[in-house]
């Protein structure tokens, strides 16, 4: 006979939130670290206090069954020991490109100077020993001789922009804060850029200080509280806001999206008509339902990557002299099935005629065409690598007749390729400074129906093309946002796969591998789509053979930490294990969360009865069911997290351990050093083999 675990005391309070009438029940409601300038009853503070060291003693418990943890820190340290390498950034006479050597704890960012030298840039250990300093992001100049960087602390991801100049090191601009996400547009000559800044959280309402974002010019030197506001005022508090400025200077491209909406409103302004500090902007896209960007090619035409009217995405060429949507021509079509991800214009001495490259990802794997840039006509396609994913397409801003991009599948870390469209040859330009052993793993796509028979594609990683037997089995979704899931390189699913698991990455709606139409069928109202599919794919992982439901584990991150809790508190008879990292969970809340009303396009806001109703459908934390036999789960939280408050994580751990009537443990892991982003090399290891000895515990998984 099983026996239920003793859980930490975890008082249950009579509190509910009224939403027009409508009582929403919050008893773990002191579970959440009040906002400053918020009070709460001094006995809350006790309570999460307690219950805070408690679960670490909970946790610390849990960890002595973990017998496999050694072998997995030191495997996922083996793999990633290669280190990393990145395209190359061209401007001027100098290179740019981050690097990760096998004993580093994070990627450097080199330059190469004009006499060919190599030499470190910025690296985040000598900025900051511990390891709790970032590098957010970098924008060099278009002449290459400053560098506008962005830095952020202990997983905050407030970023502060600085400017430096390359030749000495020496920092010659800022600091500038409150430019988290900023992009930086420089200006030709360097003597100034436009980037986006938050007003002073002085002059905004306390819960509204991560919005109010604005468009600025910034001249070198001056001091930021002078600088001329360009464009936000009057927009939705949640706008980003993105910006650029062609090569010549010429053109400059203003984008708005109201939080994550798969949307934008576009306009172009022509700065040799209209002065800096008040652009003539004129609209490209407003109040259109579509994603929309400009390219200013070198031969003077304006190219469009768009999904208006196109779902999969199709590139046209717009005259600057007449933008309405009517004159655009179309050059590159929408395909069937693959979407367009990105494209790069190749020319210059030693090619007879200009040559427009293409990149598409068709079922989550990428390719390569080529098309005549004048009529779109297809010339050709690039043999890749292999069946992976590509990242980017990198081109010299002034033009030339080479790109490169990143290379990766589920076996070969990232390297980089590089085309010339003179001799039609795809070469290996870099790869990673170390090596690494890496396992041989069999790894296909398959297709399996949802529960409403729409066909969902799934990548299973295994030793073998058939299940000889029911395994072990990690099952990873995302689902949300328009993110695609495709072949990558992953250090915790090489490492299970080896030690005799299967690994299985459900390809589910929410996601953008099949257009933005997929995308839409997993949000707002239809986001139970995204659940079902992730279920069917247990269900079939389960009747082909590959495992059975105490074998199966289920893992996923931020919206994929809402998937799991959805799948725990649906359908907990399906998994054996779960690990639910940084979530959303209080579907009700979670626009109490820093970045949470960014998220309303997404999800829905509370506030409206019937958005409501599609949120309380679903919500983990909301859905919890009293004498259920729950999965072992683990609840991976980061104090410092400012996207997905840890909040979520603590709140429906209290529950599902005050609801479960079965032997498996529910646990919570808490780091208070990093947060929702990038950390030390180090930290991910220790992560990793954490989630992977859990796993390994609750699936059975004996080490080969």
């Amino acid at each position: 006979m099983s026996v239920v675990p003793t859980y930490p005391d975890a008082p249950r309070l009579d509190l509910a939130d009224d939403y027009d009438g409508r009582l929403v029940p919050d008893p773990y409601r002191y579970l959440e670290v009040p906002k400053p300038g918020d009070t709460e009853p001094a006995e809350w503070t006790r309570m999460r206090e307690e219950w805070g060291r408690a679960q670490h003693a909970l946790l610390e418990a849990e960890r002595t069954g973990w017998s496999t943890v050694e072998h997995w820190r030191e495997r996922v340290a083996e793999l990633v020991a290669a280190g990393s390498i990145g395209v190359p950034v061209y401007r001027g006479e100098r290179r740019f490109f981050m690097r990760r050597d096998p004993d580093q704890q994070f990627s450097v960012l080199w330059t190469v100077d004009p006499d060919g030298t190599e030499r470190v840039l910025l690296d985040p250990m000598e900025i900051d020993p511990t390891g709790r300093t970032t590098l957010d992001t970098w924008q060099p100049s278009k002449e290459g001789h400053l560098l506008a960087y962005q830095l952020s602390e202990g997983g905050t991801e407030e970023s502060v922009l600085r400017v430096l100049d390359v030749a000495t090191g020496e920092v010659v601009d800022g600091p500038i804060d409150r430019a988290r996400y900023s992009p930086v547009a420089w200006l030709p000559g360097a003597e100034a850029y436009y980037y986006v800044r938050r007003l002073d959280p002085a002059l905004v309402p306390a819960d509204e200080a991560q919005f109010h974002r604005r468009v600025y010019l910034h001249r070198l030197g001056s001091d930021p509280s002078t600088d001329v506001e360009i464009f936000g005022a009057g927009r939705p508090i949640t706008s980003y806001f993105g910006v650029q400025v062609s090569m010549d200077g010429r053109w400059l491209q203003l984008s708005s999206q109201e939080g994550t909406e798969p949307r934008n409103d576009l306009w172009l302004a022509d700065l040799a008509e209209s002065s800096l500090e008040q652009p003539a902007l004129r609209e490209v896209q407003v109040d259109v339902d579509a994603s929309t960007g400009l390219y200013f090619a070198r031969d003077g035409r304006i190219l469009v990557h768009t999904d208006r009217d196109a779902p999969r995405a199709r590139v046209m060429v717009v005259d600057p002299d007449d933008l309405a949507y009517d004159a655009w021509v179309e050059l590159v079509a929408e395909d069937d099935e693959a979407v367009l991800e990105d494209f790069a214009l190749l020319d210059g001495p030693g090619l007879s005629e200009p040559v427009l490259a293409v990149s598409w990802t068709r079922h989550g794997v990428g390719s390569i065409t080529l098309h005549d840039p004048e009529t779109g006509a297809r010339t050709g396609e690039l043999t890749l690598p292999g069946v992976g994913t590509l990242g980017g397409l990198a081109e010299r801003p002034e033009g030339g007749p080479v790109i490169w991009f990143v290379y990766t599948d589920f076996t070969t870390q990232a390297h980089v390729y590089s085309y010339d469209a003179r001799t039609g040859e795809v070469s290996l330009y870099a790869t990673p400074p170390g090596s690494v052993d890496v396992p041989e793993i069999h790894s296909q796509m398959v297709e399996y129906p949802s529960k409403d028979g729409t066909v969902v594609r799934m990548f299973v990683l295994s030793k073998a093309a058939t299940p000889d037997r029911p395994r072990p089995t990690l099952l990873y979704g995302y689902g949300g946002f328009g993110i695609s899931m495709t072949p990558g390189f992953s250090s915790v699913a090489l490492a299970w796969v080896e030690a005799g698991g299967v690994y299985a990455i459900a390809c589910l709606r929410g996601g953008g591998e099949e257009g933005e139409d997929w995308h839409r069928a997993g949000m707002l109202g239809r986001k139970q789509n995204v659940f079902d599919d992730f279920h069917a794919a247990a269900e079939w992982l389960e009747r082909e053979g590959w495992t059975t439901p105490d074998q199966l584990a289920i893992n996923g991150g931020s919206n994929g930490g809402l998937l799991v809790g959805a799948a725990i508190t649906q359908r907990p008879e399906l998994y054996g294990a779960a690990i639910c990292v940084a979530p959303l969970l209080d579907m009700v809340r979670y626009v109490e969360s820093e970045l949470g009303l960014s998220w309303k396009v997404e999800y829905g806001d509370p506030q409206v009865p019937e958005e409501l109703d599609w949120l309380l459908a679903y919500s983990p934390y909301h859905n919890v069911r009293e004498g259920l036999d729950y999965p072992a789960t683990m609840f991976v939280v980061f104090d410092n997290d400012t996207r997905t408050d840890p909040m979520h994580g603590r709140k429906l751990c209290a529950a599902v351990q005050h609801a479960t009537a079965g032997s498996r443990p529910v646990v919570i892991r808490t780091d208070g050093d990093v947060g929702h982003g990038a950390r030390k090399l180090s930290k991910s290891v220790e992560e990793s083999a954490d989630m992977l000895a859990f796993a390994a515990r609750w699936t059975g998984l004996a080490l080969n």
